[in-house]
């Protein structure tokens, strides 16, 4: 989650300049445009800086697939009366995923939730959905690889990477069919982990996914390295793109600079709180953050042009739920239409927020998938794999 604060965009890089330098493939699974100005930035495929605020006129009652869901447009308050998960600094629970410490939240029982966060976020994110949805179910919340109390692992990163953790979650931790939830990043990490064990997940929520549709016209515009190009031009990119990258990484790891992030995609920021700050800062300060961050912005992103929603949309087979909020400035309600049209088996519910809707509306959010999950667990038939 997350993108340049909403009063300027200011970087020591012009957005066209920071473009032509880090993302020579635009159509990207994230935007280096917002990629490059904070290590919580969702990155979409648009280079614009600035983009407005939506003003939607949202219906009061929203009917998906049967379900009927109150509309967000009477509720603007930030979370009042709802229980929060306690913070932790040492963490909760960890599991050893491939030589890697992996940390995770678990709460309640009976049919299993998994809860995916954000770029730059963590499990505690979901900070006021655990507590509720443990009510009635038993909620895992994961840290991906590089993020939160996982560890910082130097790696190369790829999409398929987290896929493959939570696809390990699933089958080591959890054992049995379970719904998985994923915001931003975490919902195409989601989705990917779904279409890669569909025995086992048996219905995906999304809450303002990353991730792009194909570009059918696209033609490659890679072609093989020159000599120039190999000896002189790529370590020179490099040794920019690593003094630029330091730079951005110190200065978006300032408290200051996430709380102005976090509050120009929360479009009530009173759940902008010195909880959530930290939830952010403190895994920023591990030795290899910046390692990680750099790899993140450069070899993860340009390995993101086989990874699109039609291709992995296309490998789904469970019910599918967008909650999505409907004034967020960067994905807004287009995508999730699209979603909707593409993919049959879509439930959508439209929530008056930004891009963080289980943090901003948390009330409307749990109201959601609750109804929704209760439809599926009637049909479902739990048993340990």
């Amino acid at each position: 989650m997350s993108s340049p604060p909403s009063s300027s965009c200011a970087a020591p890089l012009s957005s066209s300049l920071r473009t032509q330098l880090f993302n020579p493939f635009p159509n990207r699974l994230l935007s280096s445009a917002r990629f490059y100005q904070h290590p919580l930035s969702v990155l979409e495929g648009s280079s614009k800086c600035e983009m407005s605020r939506r003003g939607f006129a949202l219906k009061g009652g929203i009917v998906a697939s049967g379900i009927s869901v109150m509309g967000s447009s009477l509720i603007t308050e930030p979370a009042q009366g709802v229980e929060r998960l306690e913070f932790k600094p040492d963490g909760y629970n960890f599991w050893t995923w491939r030589g890697h410490r992996i940390h995770y939240v678990v709460q309640g029982e009976g049919f299993p939730i998994v809860l995916i966060h954000g770029f730059g976020a963590s499990a505690f994110h979901w900070r006021y959905n655990i507590p509720e949805l443990a009510k009635k179910y038993k909620v895992y919340a994961i840290d991906l690889l590089g993020f939160g109390w996982s560890d910082k692992a130097l790696i190369e990163y790829d999409a398929m990477v987290w896929r493959d953790q939570v696809v390990d979650f699933l089958k080591e931790i959890v054992k049995e069919p379970a719904v998985v939830v994923g915001n931003s990043l975490g919902g195409f990490t989601a989705l990917v982990a779904a279409a890669g064990l569909p025995e086992q997940v048996v219905g995906v929520a999304l809450l303002n996914s990353a991730g792009q549709f194909g570009n059918v016209n696209s033609k490659s515009n890679e072609s093989e390295e020159t000599l120039l190009q190999k000896a002189i031009v790529k370590p020179l990119k490099e040794i920019f793109q690593r003094i630029v990258l330091g730079f951005l990484f110190w200065q978006a790891k300032q408290p200051a600079r996430i709380e102005s992030v976090l509050k120009s995609v929360y479009i009530n920021s009173s759940n902008v709180d010195d909880y959530l700050v930290e939830s952010i800062t403190r895994p920023a300060a591990d030795p290899n953050a910046g390692e990680v961050y750099y790899r993140l912005m450069t070899r993860f992103m340009l390995n993101q042009s086989k990874y699109t929603l039609d291709g992995v949309l296309s490998e789904l087979s469970c019910p599918l739920l967008l909650l999505w909020g409907d004034l967020d400035p960067w994905v807004g309600p287009a995508k999730a239409n699209r979603i909707k049209e593409f993919y049959p088996k879509t439930s959508l519910v439209n929530l008056k927020a930004g891009h963080c809707p289980h943090d901003e509306v948390p009330e409307l959010a749990n109201k959601a998938l609750l109804d929704w999950i209760s439809g599926l667990t009637l049909e479902a038939s739990p048993q340990s794999l």
